[in-house]
């Protein structure tokens, strides 16, 4: 304390406070000391640096202060005509205030007659905020100097000088009651976020406390760039973090301050920083490419690189009707969660309607969306393409965004992620994609068709019907490196059973058991033959599918269900319940299971 030159006196007009320096010409002290600033000079003098003189300043931000006793946001922040050559105050850490013991703390006051100054001796009351806003104070001792007034602005200062808050008012109504209050730090930052530059955050380092500021000061100028502060805190945060405050931010700065002082992650602070970055450098600025990023052969065009908005379904463990659904975006090769709940397998589709827009948030504003359903085995022939956007919009999902399935298993398979990278790598370095025909009926053996996959290093299998027709041979496209598969999601063999063939199947002498590949399956009809449902989807699929890169697949069936969509007779167009499961692993660096217990 004996060198605390930072302690000053304030005078506007007839009112007398104190105050504290904290940079070279700003200093901290209460509204209500400079309400009459507009009128009246604000003057400010050193107690400890009289050679100063008395200095002129300006009030350059308040927080808001209405003028009641009870109102929030007594803050004033001064600013002197001139540097001085004083060392500001330094601060302590923020909970410092809020922690048992109660610390003693001196404030440095000027009560009429001690135009000199002179110290109080208080402690806080408890850790717990008056009003969201204000520390009680009670004196340290039952004797000497109580806080009265001519002690607003002052700093309260623990043993060592260091800040830990500010003395706002004098709330004692006898000499029997010798009591005041003080905003802490954390609340001083909401009114001035600049002070967070000043205030060591436990989990936050100097260094990296003060390249956050740097980029909030350079921001001011680049603001349209920056764009909604409320964007930029909830991509720091996660759906996980402290939710927005009511209304929102009304800063920048205040979104920094709120990550900085309310968000336990201490991650979310450095997400906040990086984010801010980008955006004032512009969102197509270089970076080192991820450790999943696969060089493009010479001579062949790049596949477009897509942003995921992933929802992953799983069985809880609660309950035969309970699952966990998830709900995450990934920008920059890392996953960011939006949402996680148990639900009953009929509040799937409500809940995800409710997160997917905020996910798409999340990307960067040029990324090519791609929404992808990772789903149990049993559920791969839901249609989640046709579910709608939302209550107030009935735009199927399959009609807005490029919308692909997955197999949970197999996206958390080790082998076939390591192999699916090596299938894209070639299918990256061609042109279009032959169609892998499992025709209507089939009685190719799986095993069979398992090796016909792999001898014909199959990219794409299209299926006639759907899973539940021909469970074995589905499960063998899932559990050979495919990327591909489609398949109509309703329908049925033309026999209508899925254990008995296909007339046209069997005639042509399609593979019986124990038999190899046999001759190919008739794909005619002959005279009164009715037309084969499953036989004429693949027909329209490889003729629709023909020369379009693997890695456009998504894009071109958004293409075909907007089609089908708008037809005069939707349900008869063959692309109607197209389903589709598309797996890239480069899209989806980093896969690990779960986020959550699937039973907490």
């Amino acid at each position: 304390m004996r060198g605390a030159a930072w302690q000053a006196r304030i005078a506007c007009g007839d009112a007398v406070g104190a105050g504290f320096l904290v940079t070279g010409r700003r200093l901290l002290t209460c509204a209500h000391v400079v309400r009459r600033s507009d009128r009246a000079v604000v003057t400010v003098t050193f107690p400890h640096a009289r050679e100063l003189g008395a200095l002129s300043a300006s009030v350059v931000a308040h927080g808001g202060w209405a003028g009641g006793v009870t109102d929030p946001g007594d803050v004033a922040v001064l600013e002197l005509d001139r540097d001085v050559p004083l060392a500001p105050a330094g601060f302590a850490p923020p909970d410092t205030a809020y922690t048992e013991p109660y610390p003693r703390l001196v404030a440095y006051g000027f009560p009429e007659g001690y135009d000199e100054g002179t110290l109080a001796e208080c402690q806080p009351v408890a850790g717990q905020l008056i009003a969201g806003e204000w520390l009680e104070l009670v004196a340290w001792q039952g004797h000497g100097q109580p806080l009265v007034d001519g002690f607003s602005g002052a700093a309260a200062t623990l043993p060592d000088g260091r800040v830990a808050g500010m003395v706002t008012a004098a709330v004692g109504s006898s000499p029997d009651v010798r009591k005041g209050r003080m905003l802490p730090l954390d609340v001083l930052a909401r009114y001035w976020p600049e002070l967070g530059e000043l205030v060591p955050t436990p989990g936050h380092r100097d260094d990296a406390r003060r390249r956050l500021y740097a980029l909030l000061r350079r921001a001011v100028a680049q603001a349209e760039r920056v764009g909604d502060p409320n964007r930029l805190y909830v991509d720091a945060v996660g759906a996980f973090g402290p939710p927005l405050p009511p209304g929102g931010f009304p800063s920048l700065w205040a979104a920094a301050a709120h990550v900085q002082w309310e968000v336990p992650d201490p991650g979310a602070m450095s997400r906040f920083t990086d984010r801010l970055l980008e955006l004032l450098d512009g969102e197509t600025a270089l970076r080192a490419p991820a450790a999943t990023d696969t060089p493009v052969p010479a001579g062949t065009s790049a596949a477009p690189v897509w942003s995921p908005v992933v929802v992953e379904i799983d069985h809880s463990g609660a309950g035969p009707d309970q699952v966990t659904v998830e709900v995450s975006a990934y920008r920059d090769g890392r996953r960011r969660p939006v949402g996680a709940r148990r639900l009953p397998r009929t509040g799937v589709r409500a809940y995800v309607q409710s997160r997917i827009d905020e996910a798409v948030a999340h990307l960067a504003p040029d990324a090519d969306e791609l929404v992808t359903f990772v789903l149990p085995r049993e559920w791969l022939n839901e249609a989640v393409a046709q579910w709608e956007c939302g209550a107030d919009d009935s735009t199927p999902l399959g009609c807005a965004y490029p919308l692909v399935v997955t197999d949970r298993a197999r996206h958390h398979s080790g082998r076939l992620r390591h192999q699916l990278r090596k299938k894209w790598q070639k299918l990256d370095s061609g042109g279009g994609i032959e169609v892998h025909r499992v025709e209507c009926g089939t009685r190719e053996r799986p095993p069979s068709l398992r090796k016909r996959l792999w001898d014909g290093d199959a990219g794409l299998a299209g299926y006639a019907a759907p899973p539940t027709a021909a469970r074995q041979h589905f499960e063998v496209g899932l559990t050979v490196p495919v990327p591909i598969l489609l398949w109509p999601r309703t329908g049925s063999p033309c026999t209508g059973h899925g254990d008995v063939p296909c007339p046209r199947t069997e005639a042509a002498g399609s593979p019986g058991p124990g038999t190899g590949h046999g001759e190919a399956p008739r794909t005619d009809t002959a005279p009164g033959e009715p037309p084969c449902p499953g036989t004429a989807f693949l027909d329209q699929l490889a003729a629709s599918v023909a020369g379009v890169p693997p890695a456009e697949l998504p894009r071109h069936v958004l293409s075909l269900r907007l089609t089908a969509d708008a037809a005069d007779e939707p349900d008869l167009h063959w692309a109607r319940d197209l389903q589709v499961l598309w797996d890239d692993p480069r899209c989806f660096p980093g896969t690990t299971a779960s986020l959550h217990s699937p039973v907490a």
